[in-house]
């Protein structure tokens, strides 16, 4: 399929049980999780039946499963403590990922904290992270999807030029993908409701990081305008960016097979209603 659409859902009562019932109610053909509280740093074992029941249901029913990391994680903090945690914590993801057959763990890039020079910050991340990407040496373990950030403060990545360094940091590794979010990216500063501002946003993707390496795809409109630096996510067509540049992004090469999952406002109504929107976008 061209682009599988999908949402992230919620796994409280059951990976499988729960996470699944909501992704078929929604129409999903692409579900994303979490495997830990977002907001802490508990790095919970889950239910191997669960895991089971979750990796079987996906296979039957040719669903592409993707793992979000929790929020906390920053490995360009100037505090040790933070940096350990969030050694852990990916580690314990990207575990749960291959755990449960996810295609993708995706983590936020963080920021520069404590005063401390983007380059130092940088020169802490591939010393890290590295580490981390070196161990997916199993055929089944998932990607390392990097997702920048609204632009917030002294973010390490938000613009498509800024995933260069973070490459290169990271030796480009082959297990090294990125998870776009349109939301993030609009309220950095990319226009993608301006006429081919999303085709344009996505060549400059591809002219950083190469093809290939656009795995996911968080499909989110802005509640903000363009550059507001806002991390606010808004119904598809019912933000700043509208729906024609989501038609668009379906149409780019980069973006062929990729999935789009949604992180929008408006409970299981909201989501019923996006996911069926991108759908007739898609054509």
């Amino acid at each position: 399929m061209r682009n599988p659409v999908g949402g992230h859902v919620p796994v409280a009562g059951g990976l499988a049980t729960t996470g699944l019932a909501y992704a078929r109610e929604l129409g999903a053909e692409a579900v994303q999780v979490f495997v830990a509280n977002p907001r802490g740093w508990a790095t919970p074992v889950g239910s191997p039946a669960q895991d089971e029941l979750f990796r079987a249901a996906c296979e039957a029913e040719s669903l592409s499963a993707w793992v979000h990391a929790p929020y906390l994680i920053n490995f360009g903090s100037h505090t040790e403590a933070t940096v350990e945690r969030s050694v852990e914590s990916l580690r314990h993801s990207l575990r749960r990922g291959r755990e449960i057959g996810a295609r993708g763990v995706v983590v936020h890039t963080g920021s520069a904290t404590g005063g401390r020079p983007r380059e130092e910050a940088l020169t802490q991340v591939r010393e890290r992270m590295l580490p981390l990407l070196d161990e997916l040496t199993h055929a089944d373990d998932p990607f390392l999807l990097l997702e920048s950030t609204a632009g917030q403060g002294f973010s390490l990545c938000s613009r498509a030029e800024d995933f260069g360094p973070y490459f290169d940091a990271l030796d480009r590794h082959p297990k090294l993908g990125i998870c776009l979010d349109t939301c993030h990216i609009f309220a950095a500063g990319h226009d993608l409701a301006a006429p081919r501002g999303m085709a344009g946003t996505l060549d400059e993707l591809v002219a950083t990081v190469g093809e290939g390496r656009l795995k996911l795809i968080h499909a989110n409109d802005s509640k903000d305008v363009v550059g507001a630096h806002k991390d606010r996510h808004a119904n598809i067509g019912a933000g700043h960016i509208g729906e024609e540049p989501f038609r668009e992004l379906m149409r780019h090469p980069e973006t062929d097979g990729v999935p789009l999952v949604i992180e929008t406002p408006g409970g299981k109504e909201g989501h019923t209603a996006d996911v069926e929107r991108l759908k007739k976008l898609r054509g």
